[in-house]
């Protein structure tokens, strides 16, 4: 292949900030330090030259099991422009859960944050692909291990960016986990460029001084595109949390970091709705944008927070094997209730169990062709199969399209069930009960009665309220009121919280068994 042909993302995203003339600025900033886009280039290739030291070849993998500090960019922009893909994993993983990953992904290289090392350290003997080992932080104490910051302290600071193809696979992502065993997704070099374009700069208007906030984690798609494709692709700043977001936490890098766009779950939002510290006072004065996806954001909590915080929740829908969003409300054109509209860069489909596309207000599997679509699931065949389909990717969610062209989520293919006959949406009976005071979050799934007939059963959290039997009566009849008698849960179980990845989904099929 000539130079000519040649893509490296890391051009795009570090490399042209500091030609631009943005060297000092910062390009990331964690509650301890910071890293300027000069220093993240000149790291980015002291890391490569490190993977070079270490003898992990082009195309190999390393996995990155890292918080959200700034050694995080540090390690997956060094390993891409050294041709080495990163594999980025959930730090909130079991240690047989990272066994798995680390099995399955065939890493070479494991770079794991020094707090993180004790939960998977029984099972790093068993891994026989696994050749070295890196400590992220711990100031070297681990003399067993190869210290993160001594080898890119004595590395060399000059490479020569790895000239990869634009079709090769740049980075993987691990599927959440929501329905069953997470898949190793693997995406290409120009997938976050598309993202960057099409969400970050048309939808979103991002510009170079805004400061982004994603609480959402940098190994989840939607906080790599947020807090990476997105910001870096127009030299904006990167605000990173560490730690677990909490309604507390978060509101203190709120008020601390002054950032102008927060990315968000909906668990969270509602979480933080319901801290009474939670004003405007107490967070950022130069937010203008809230962001959600991960799930669909239920209309009372995207009401409730406008009325409070006096700033819109953009809703959209995206997922790994898109990389981030691809159906989403934007500013100026918000309908909570709904996922938005189509967007530039992506075309959308509804269809049957039969293919075929359904009409106006026709439930439908939700379609979505566009370019930041995955190259497929490693070492699962039949499931790449089933999911990408030519140039339409299977979301495995069910929408139906209004008149005016937004997209109503009902729920996930798995979780979509028939009462009398007729379609239930677990998530609108989950928006119903939220949408009653006692209730902080809900999941329904489908249950057989004594008949052998379907019904809805609810898992119900309550906000600061003890559950009774009157409570029970009045959260059935608030459901009847709100979406149709036959939707209420003929059952309610209140329990401490539901069963979620650590993406903030809730896991439905753990509450089905």
């Amino acid at each position: 292949m000539s130079d000519a042909g040649w893509y490296n993302a890391v051009s795009d995203f570090v490399d042209q900030n500091v030609e631009k003339g943005f060297g000092a600025k910062l390009a990331f900033v964690d509650p301890e330090r910071t890293l300027t886009y000069q220093q993240l280039q000149t790291s980015s290739k002291k890391l490569a030259n490190v993977l070079s030291e270490l003898k992990v070849r082009r195309e190999c993998r390393i996995a990155m099991l890292m918080l959200d500090t700034i050694d995080f960019p540090v390690v997956f922009w060094g390993a891409l422009r050294a041709g080495v893909v990163p594999v980025c994993m959930n730090t909130l993983l079991t240690g047989e859960q990272c066994k798995y990953m680390l099995s399955d992904s065939r890493a070479e290289t494991l770079f794991i944050a020094a707090s993180l090392l004790e939960i998977v350290e029984p099972v790093l003997k068993k891994l026989e692909f696994l050749k070295a080992i890196v400590v992220v932080g711990g100031q070297g104490g681990f003399h067993h291990y190869l210290s993160f910051e001594d080898l890119l302290a004595d590395a060399d600071d000059d490479f020569q960016t790895v000239k990869t193809c634009k079709d090769e696979t740049a980075f993987w992502l691990y599927s959440s986990g929501s329905t069953g065993d997470p898949k190793g997704v693997r995406h290409v070099h120009t997938s976050m460029k598309y993202v960057a374009h099409h969400y970050g700069k048309n939808l979103l208007g991002i510009e170079h001084d805004d400061i982004c906030f994603a609480a959402a984690k940098l190994f989840f798609a939607y906080g790599l595109g947020a807090g990476m494709a997105v910001s870096l692709s127009i030299g904006a700043t990167t605000v990173l949390l560490p730690d677990r977001p909490t309604p507390e936490s978060v509101l203190h890098m709120l008020k601390i970091y002054n950032p102008t766009l927060f990315f968000g779950v909906p668990t969270l939002y509602a979480a933080m709705l319901a801290d009474e510290n939670c004003k405007p006072e107490n967070a950022s004065s130069r937010l203008r944008i809230c962001i959600s996806a991960g799930e669909a954001l239920p209309t009372d909590v995207g009401l409730s927070w406008k009325k409070r915080m006096g700033i819109d929740i953009i809703d959209g829908i995206g997922s790994t094997e898109m990389l981030h969003v691809f159906l989403s409300n934007r500013p100026g054109d918000i309908r909570y209730g709904t996922s938005g509209r189509e967007f530039d860069g992506y075309e959308l489909r509804l269809v049957d169990d039969d293919g075929c596309d359904v009409g106006v207000d026709e439930i439908g599997e939700l379609l979505v062709s566009g370019g930041s679509a995955a190259d497929g699931y490693w070492n699962k065949r039949a499931k790449s199969r089933a999911t990408f389909a030519g140039i339409w990717t299977h979301t495995g969610d069910k929408y139906y399209r209004d008149r005016d062209g937004y997209y109503h989520y009902c729920g996930r293919t798995d979780d979509m069930f028939k009462v009398s006959g007729r379609w239930v949406s677990p998530f609108e009976v989950e928006e119903a009960l939220i949408s009653h005071p006692a209730v902080l979050e809900a999941a329904v799934v489908a249950q057989e009665d004594d008949e052998g007939l379907i019904k809805p059963m609810a898992f119900v959290v309550l906000n600061k309220t003890a559950p009774n039997d009157s409570l029970f009566k009045e959260l059935k009849e608030h459901v009847k009121s709100s979406v149709g008698v036959w939707k209420y849960p003929r059952w309610i179980e209140f329990v401490p919280d539901l069963p979620k990845t650590a993406t903030g989904k809730i896991q439905r099929y753990k509450l089905r068994a």
